[in-house]
């Protein structure tokens, strides 16, 4: 099975594989089991996305909320939020994925300050979750469904198209009063590029000795403010989303390579293999030798 990987700079922010070379437009529709652990790793981007559940249920993370997503329903990520989606209790999940960057909005500067900017560049709302028992969610899930069979049949000039729906969504939202902007905003953009500095950190350094003191200095706040801002953005410590990253990596490892179990182990930042094998075994039930195995014909799709 080919896997789908995500690729990160070294800040967090996912690099994302526009369909087309200078359209920022991306539609994908996956199996979420194509992502290792049927999880995506936590990042950022300045694209707006959509998450569009076809068949299934699946569970979603927004800058420490989680969010389940049923089958029809439908959920708008902000620009620059914190997020991932993963499995609802190991279950997998048939999903559309849909991202755009603001650019395709227009360069109409008027248009911009009073419709888009007010909500891109504060951040706000965070997200915006559509049920589909809601009539508002049956509405958006219809013009989503579009998009994918626009991307699916690509008809002369389908990204025009697509550029129009994710427009008419827009103006929805804006017309019911679905985007309205926090009071708190500017308090919780300098924890959220607090919380970002200090992933980027862990995201870069993991296979080297880090204290919970080095991912609080990354974030230039005290040990007792950067394990508050984890609690409440990722819902765990930093030293237990740090070495929860590094199993995901020794994951990809196992799969992709035929280094050693002790190598791997020492390349994901964990000097002891006994330690490795006992954590490996409390998060994924299995040795990292019996997980090779099962994934053994896994290969990665960028």
């Amino acid at each position: 099975m080919d896997l789908i990987r995500t690729e990160l700079m070294p800040d967090s922010s996912e690099v994302i594989p526009y369909d087309r070379t200078g359209i920022p437009l991306y539609v994908r529709v996956a199996h979420l089991s194509s992502y290792y652990d049927m999880c995506a790793p936590c990042h950022w981007h300045d694209d707006i996305e959509w998450i569009y559940i076809i068949n299934g249920k699946m569970r979603y993370y927004v800058n420490g909320k989680r969010i389940t997503l049923n089958e029809g329903d439908s959920l708008m990520v902000n620009a620059r939020q914190m997020h991932y989606g993963y499995a609802y209790e190991q279950q997998d999940c048939y999903f559309a994925c849909i991202l755009f960057h603001p650019s395709l909005f227009g360069n109409n500067q008027i248009l911009y300050e009073q419709y888009f900017a007010p909500f891109l560049e504060n951040n706000v709302p965070e997200y915006l979750h559509f049920y589909s028992e809601d009539a508002n969610g049956r509405k958006i899930a219809g013009e989503l469904q579009r998009i994918v069979e626009l991307k699916e049949q690509k008809p002369a000039a389908y990204e025009l198209q697509i550029t129009g729906i994710m427009l008419q969504l827009w103006g929805f939202l804006i017309q019911n009063e679905l985007l309205a902007v926090s009071g708190h905003a500017e308090e919780s953009n300098q924890d959220l590029a607090v919380q970002k500095d200090m992933v980027s950190f862990i995201y870069q350094h993991y296979p080297e000795k880090i204290s919970l003191n080095d991912i609080a200095a990354a974030g230039h706040v005290g040990r007792s403010k950067c394990c508050q801002i984890f609690k409440h953005y990722m819902q765990q410590s930093p030293v237990d989303f740090l070495n929860a990253y590094r199993l995901k990596i020794s994951c990809q490892l196992l799969c992709t390579t035929r280094k050693s179990i002790t190598e791997i182990a020492m390349l994901c930042g964990f000097n002891h293999l006994s330690y490795f094998s006992k954590y490996f075994m409390e998060c994924y039930e299995c040795t990292p030798r019996e997980y090779r195995i099962l994934h053994e014909h896994e290969t990665l799709l960028t």
